[in-house]
């Protein structure tokens, strides 16, 4: 493989972005990809996978190049060239990469393999904070699973089209995918490929989702002409695939207190042909009480860690912090007591996190269950996903049934 220096540049620039003025891994590579309209498919995917790879790898890779934050240009420079030389990239003569120390690189590679935190590249925290809460064993087969290349996973919507037909038509667009078992709408990538821009997406066919996230609406249980709340809707992944289970008959009512993200699940929804949401910014308290003891199923997608969706975003392992596991834990547990008052008698509620962790998942289900509000409700059933287990993202998901 020959390196080109546009492309090259747009990733050394795209890690200074992340690493020094904190933006987002997806917007950098967004950004990254908008240098050069001129580039094709193989340049993107370059571009767009190296900036990934650097970020995945990014303790294990300054470690062996012996470069500490914030990094300077030459230091991102030291990292690339660890990355070309790990992957067997033979490096030009440019005035920036310089002399590089193949022989200590790949040694050093070898002797940090054998510690989990370098191996894995992920903090020291986050490493203890897994082993304790999963076990040694499982949480060892669980990092290495989230540090593998998500798949691109599509889900059917069932509202425009069959999976069968959709297959079909992603075929004719040369993109082609195979169905899962026990997902019944979802179809993943054989190969990865840019699915915004096939028609098939422009006609609401289909939403990008993770296969596990596709467990979440099912799980609630829900049927047409029922009135549902989903209370943490964000930008609706979840909210569009309630409206094709329940073939856009009854309501659901979306609730998110960013109006920014409510904006989009409009716009998607328009695309999807869903014409039974309804979305409500949450302002006040107010919004929460006028819904109490109406609804038939509510959807609590809780904010979370987001440890079991690290392969799809890991710049989070950077940006987290252990305060912001401890303070998340108190928010979930307090959307649990809010939002489970909207559950009417005899109706159904489903707690779910994107997070590998049981002290944000089960743990906060049965704390919520020995509270005062908690005894209303009996304890159904919950799933656990992992992702070393499944090949699909980290997901809980917990039922409860309001009494009658």
């Amino acid at each position: 493989m020959r390196l080109h220096r546009n492309l090259t540049f747009a990733v050394i620039d795209s890690i200074r972005d992340i690493f020094n003025e904190g933006v987002y891994a997806d917007k950098a590579v967004e950004k990254a990809l908008k240098r050069d309209k001129r580039w094709g498919a193989r340049d993107r995917k370059f571009v767009a996978e190296t900036i990934y790879d650097i970020v995945r790898w990014n303790r294990l890779y300054a470690e062996i190049a012996e470069v500490k934050l914030p990094y300077d240009r030459d230091n991102i420079w030291r990292l690339f060239s660890v990355w070309c030389v790990l992957r067997g990239i033979s490096l030009p003569d440019w005035n920036q990469i310089g002399d590089v120390p193949v022989r200590r690189i790949k040694g050093k590679f070898d002797e940090l393999s054998r510690i989990r935190k370098f191996r894995e590249s992920i903090p020291d925290w986050i490493d203890e904070l897994g082993a304790s809460e999963l076990g040694e064993e499982q949480w060892t087969k669980e990092i290495a699973a989230q540090n593998e290349q998500a798949k691109v996973i599509l889900r059917t919507n069932t509202l425009t089209i069959s999976k069968e037909l959709l297959q079909k038509k992603l075929r004719s667009e040369n993109i082609i995918t195979k169905t899962i078992p026990h997902h019944p709408d979802a179809l993943v990538l054989e190969e990865r490929a840019n699915v915004f821009k096939t028609e098939a997406f422009h006609n609401g066919f289909f939403e990008v989702q993770d296969a596990s996230s596709q467990l979440v609406a099912a799980y609630l249980d829900v049927a047409p002409g029922m009135k549902v709340v989903d209370t943490c809707a964000g930008a609706g992944g979840k909210t569009l695939h309630l409206a094709s289970l329940m073939q856009n008959k009854g309501q659901i009512i979306a609730m998110d207190i960013y109006e920014s993200k409510l904006k989009k699940l409009k716009t998607r929804a328009k695309r999807n042909k869903a014409h039974n949401i309804e979305t409500r910014v949450i302002d006040s308290t107010k919004q929460i009480k006028k819904l109490h003891g109406k609804a038939d199923r509510v959807l609590i997608d809780a904010p979370c860690s987001g440890l079991g969706v690290i392969r799809r975003n890991p710049d989070s392992k950077w940006k987290l912090q252990p305060e912001f596991i401890e303070n998340i834990k108190k928010v979930q547990q307090d959307v649990l007591q809010q939002y489970a008052k909207i559950v009417k008698p005899g109706g159904k509620l489903v707690y779910a996190t994107c997070s590998v962790l049981p002290s944000e998942n089960q743990q906060q289900v049965d704390k919520f269950l020995t509270s005062e509000s908690g005894k209303e409700f009996t304890f159904i059933s919950d799933k656990k996903v992992l992702a070393h287990t499944s090949g699909f993202d980290g997901f809980y998901m917990a039922l409860l049934e309001k009494k009658a």
